[in-house]
């Protein structure tokens, strides 16, 4: 395993270093599809040196194409252009077959604990150069829980959100029409998997809404009004 930055992989867009520990878990991405959507997730393991022990391992079938440690140290293990096997079943903006649609980042953490500032740092450096690399908006980072609701819970209610919107990294809370109809603005905001209102609006509240609980409020209603206005063409691509 060899250390510095990849060659080849845009590494002049960005400040991360990278280092190359190839996975032998991917394939092609199916159908001719190209990225249009980066997948956050945590480990929830006791550390980096184990999560990238596991996505390499091939009996284990798992693989992202990237891993963030909690020093910073980040790194790649499945090309951009290939397919690697982190999202599962799940569906994003009427979309499914994520895996094929996506790049995977896995953050080193348990999901109970805050990120840190070496991970966050590392982690808004790959992003700049992943979005520049596939001309791809801020809209398009999402997380597991977003494209997977109920069944995932990753980055989780610790994760930082508002950090990577100040950065312009992901996607900001809009405030739009209140809607009377949740449900139907959840699926508009690109809450499309097959899973329960509940976690649906679990999963919405995770990312854009994490004091909430309890009944739906007037400001999360104006926030659905404001995502769900957003047109889906400026993130899906043929």
């Amino acid at each position: 395993m060899g250390s510095g930055t990849v060659p080849g992989r845009g590494a002049e867009l960005t400040n991360t270093a990278v280092i190359w520990h190839p996975s032998p878990n991917f394939g092609p991405r199916r159908d001719g599809l190209t990225p249009q959507f980066v997948v956050l997730h945590y480990t929830a393991m006791e550390g980096a040196e184990a999560a990238l022990e596991r996505l390499c391992d091939p009996e284990a079938e798992v693989s992202a194409h990237y891993l963030i440690g909690r020093d910073g140290t980040c790194w790649q293990m499945v090309e951009e252009d290939q397919r690697a096997w982190h999202a599962g079943v799940g569906s994003w903006m009427g979309v499914e077959d994520i895996n094929s649609r996506s790049i995977g980042i896995e953050l080193d953490n348990r999901g109970s604990e805050p990120f840190g500032e070496p991970l966050m740092a590392a982690l808004e450096g790959l992003l700049r150069g992943i979005l520049a690399r596939w001309d791809l908006p801020a809209e398009a980072v999402i997380g597991h829980s977003d494209m997977a609701p109920g069944r995932k819970c990753d980055p989780g209610p610790r994760f930082d959100w508002a950090r990577l919107v100040r950065q312009g990294l992901a996607a900001s809370a809009p405030d739009g029409d209140a809607v009377s109809d949740v449900e139907e603005a959840l699926r508009a905001a690109g809450y499309t998997a097959d899973a329960s209102p509940e976690a649906r609006l679990t999963a919405f509240r995770m990312r854009f809404a994490q004091a909430s609980a309890g009944p739906v409020t007037e400001a999360e209603r104006r926030i659905l009004g404001g995502l769900a206005a957003r047109s889906s063409a400026t993130i899906l691509r043929g």
